[in-house]
This record gives C-alpha cells, structure tokens and sequence, in this order.
C-alpha cells in the first residue's frame, strides 16, 4: 500500500492510494487502523501529527532508553528484590553514553547488587573503577547500610588499604581526606620534613665537594689538605646526611602509620549499633553522649564480664559507659540480612543519609537530647562482621593477636581512650572515669 504525505497549512495530511473499507479512524488517539487480510494477523498504526507553527517542539514521545532511566529502573528492581534483573538494567546503563554522575550511579548500585549476592570481588571491581574514574568518595561506601555484608569481606579491606595508599588503580581523593585530617593532627611534620630534605640536600652536596679533598689527603703531597680535617668533615657531612634521610623516613613511616590509625577510627565510628529501645544508630552519633566500652572475645568471657558489670552499674551508667559485647564467630552463625533501597521506612530513619557532612549526619537523626535518653547500659553489635573485622585490625596494629579477648574503651569525643587484653577490671574503671556531669568530661567531649 503507497503512503505519500505533505505539508499544507502547518498541517500533516496523510493520502492513501487506497483504504480498505472496514479501516476505521479513532479521533481519541488520532490512528488509522488499518484491518489486513486475516492471513496476516497484525495491525498496521499511523500516527496522526498536527504540528503548529508556535510550537516547535514535537509532542511524540519518546521511549528510548536513558542511562539515568536504567538506573531509576534497576533501583526499582532492587527496592522489590529483582536483583538480577536490576543488575542487567545497570550494566545496560553503562553501555548509554553514561555522563559522569549516572556512571557513578550505575556502577555503585551495580556493586550493591554483587554484595547483595556476596559476590565480593565483583563488588571490589565496580567500586574500584567508580573512585578511580568518576569520583565515588569511599565515606560513601563506608557509610551505606546495602554494603554492610560487604565490609565483612577480605575484599573490602584490600579495597580500603589500597584507598589509603592512593593510586592510579583506586584514586586519591581517600587518601587526600586522611591527609587532611593527620596534618590537623600533626601540625609541623610537614614543617619538620622540609627542613630535612634542605638539611640533608645541603648535606649531601657538602660531601660531594668533599671526598675529592679527602682523596687528595689520602693520597698526600705539598699541596694537599690536611688529612684529619679534612677526615672530620667528611665524617660530620655523611652522618649528617645519614642522620637526616633516616629521620625523613622515620617521620614518612609515622605518618603511614597515623594515616592508618585514622582509616580505622573512621571506619570505628560508622559501625552500626542496636540501642535498647531498638533503634540502629552509628558510633560516631554517640559522641559526647556515651563511653562505648567493646568487649570482645569468647562467649564465656564476654558474658562473665557483662555479669560483673552489672555490679557497677550504676556507677558506670554515671560515667556514661555503654557496653557493646561482640562474641567471636558470632557473625558465621548469623543470618545476613539482605536488603535493598527500597528498604523498610524504619530502617531509612534511623541510619544517617549517604553524602552527608560528617558532622551533619551526627547530628541528622534527633536531637541529641532526645537520643541521649534512648542510651541505656548495653546496646547490640549490627553487622557482628564488621565489628569483628575492625577489631582484629585493630589488634594487629597494637601487635596482638588476632581472636584473643579484648576490651576497648572510647572516649565521649569518639577516640580510643585505651584498650588492653582480657575483660577490664569494673572499678578500676569506675576509679578512672569521671562522672558525665564533671568538669573533665566536658572537656573531654
């Protein structure tokens, strides 16, 4: 059948060298419908388009895909538990021309969806490329609650290490922020690297100019310089050098250290927790509100210690003290909970919003009064993985093996106060901490 058209008026007008007599025409949707022989079983559809000379734009629309609407669907999916079929709509996302934010998106969520499955090494690759290549911030991934199962994988803490020593694989901008807050730290070690590096460069260039007189020392005659001091000089100019390029590498090896430290204290303070009112909130929301005292071992001795606790308690409820118990293994024989963006309302308000300012998102939930009143003498570890985790870094870095009983006692402004093996001893505790309302706490916080 010929179909020929042309304009007239700002008008499409359609002309058919022929229409069948049972075609019919529908004013509502503005079609032909065309009837073909029954053999064929099918509808032929032409739209009917009136174009204005005062409206330039078309009012067909369109229904190609979009990376941005990919990624709308596959969180969709997600939030319903689809999660394969959430993972296709991401990875078809990143085949649209992606501009930077929807390839962020994409490949975040694609990860989200590989934790979800414990697929730990896929997770690691797409939240590798999104910080090297379109600018993921990892207190992102510090921070998400659908990358929890994730941060109890061995992948999630290669991924933090080699975010902490920066690189052409992982990007800078982890390392960047450490930096940042160890120079706060740390004020003149920058200040004291510099003089050593000009030290030891005026050093060096010293010796340069002066083993050639030594040699000539050595080796004697009318006009050579004198050997002893000539000797001395030498002496003085090389161990100088050698004094200060060891001082320069002593100060690097603190910083990595200290910038390590700072890694784990982050990752320390977002560590979810379960109130005894039932509401999860992170350790970094408790700050100048509580003493969280990790207590981490054996069931047995977890248990015993909580027991004489309860001798002390209140005392130790005057001081602020929160206990956290985390039994080791206890995170194997827990079931995981796997959860999408779509999750439960509940969950949505209790855990602080991803992107935030740090100290916005301490501050983000309730007031502090009101979640001060929510703070009783225990709260329950969430996510027992990453709680185990950190606490095994943490003792390896203290030189202590990994697995034995541990306790950890915080500080009100969130910092390690101090820690030793074993349970502790309740009223050597009582002893050492001041009651929340005395002058030292306050300055503590």
């Amino acid at each position: 059948m010929a179909l020929t058209s042309f304009a007239y008026q700002h008008q499409i007008v359609f002309s058919f060298s022929k229409i069948p007599k049972d075609s019919t025409f529908t004013p509502a949707t503005k079609t032909w419908v065309v009837q073909l022989p029954s053999a064929a079983k099918k509808k032929l559809q032409l739209s009917y388009i009136t174009c204005s000379s005062s409206s330039p734009s078309s009012s067909q629309e369109t229904t190609s895909e979009t990376a941005e609407s990919c990624v709308n669907l596959g969180l969709s999916l997600f939030s319903k538990g689809r999660v394969r079929e959430a993972l296709e709509q991401f990875n078809l996302a990143l085949t649209l021309n992606p501009n930077v934010m929807e390839a962020q998106a994409a490949l975040y969520n694609k990860a989200c969806c590989h934790a979800y499955r414990g697929e730990g090494k896929q997770a690691a690759e797409c939240l590798r490329t999104a910080l090297k290549e379109y600018d993921l911030k990892f207190g992102t991934i510090l921070n998400d609650p659908d990358l929890a199962s994730f941060r109890a994988l061995p992948e999630f803490k290669e991924l933090q290490e080699e975010a902490r020593l920066g690189g052409e694989d992982i990007g800078y901008s982890f390392r960047r922020d450490l930096k940042l807050i160890s120079e706060v730290q740390a004020p003149f070690r920058g200040v004291r690297k510099f003089f050593y590096v000009a030290f030891a460069a005026a050093a060096g260039i010293s010796t340069f100019f002066t083993i050639p007189r030594l040699v000539v020392a050595i080796q004697g005659g009318d006009n050579a310089p004198d050997l002893l001091n000539t000797a001395t000089n030498a002496g003085i100019n090389i161990g100088g050098f050698v004094v200060l390029v060891a001082l320069f590498l002593w100060e690097n090896k603190k910083e990595e250290e200290q910038l390590a430290q700072i890694s784990r204290n982050e990752t320390l303070s977002r560590l979810p927790l379960r109130l005894s009112t039932n509401r999860v909130v992170e350790l970094v929301q408790l700050r100048d509100t509580a003493r969280p005292v990790i207590l981490a071992g054996r069931k047995e001795s977890v248990s015993l210690a909580m027991r004489k606790a309860e001798k002390f308690r209140t005392e130790l409820l005057r001081r602020g003290v929160l206990l956290v118990p985390v039994i080791w293994g206890e995170s194997k024989a827990a079931p995981v909970l796997k959860k999408g963006f779509g999750g439960s309302e509940k969950t949505a308000t209790v855990l602080p919003s991803i992107g935030d300012e740090f100290e916005k998102r301490a501050q983000s939930v309730t007031a502090k009064s009101k979640l001060q009143s929510e703070v009783r003498f225990k709260a329950e570890a969430v996510s027992p993985g990453e709680w185990e985790r950190w606490i095994k870094d943490q003792q390896k870095s203290e030189g202590v093996t990994p697995g034995e009983d541990v306790y950890i006692l915080l500080r009100l402004d969130g910092r390690i106060r101090r820690s030793g093996k074993g349970m502790p001893d309740w009223q050597q505790i009582v002893s050492e901490l001041p009651a929340m309302e005395d002058l030292l706490s306050q300055l503590e916080k």
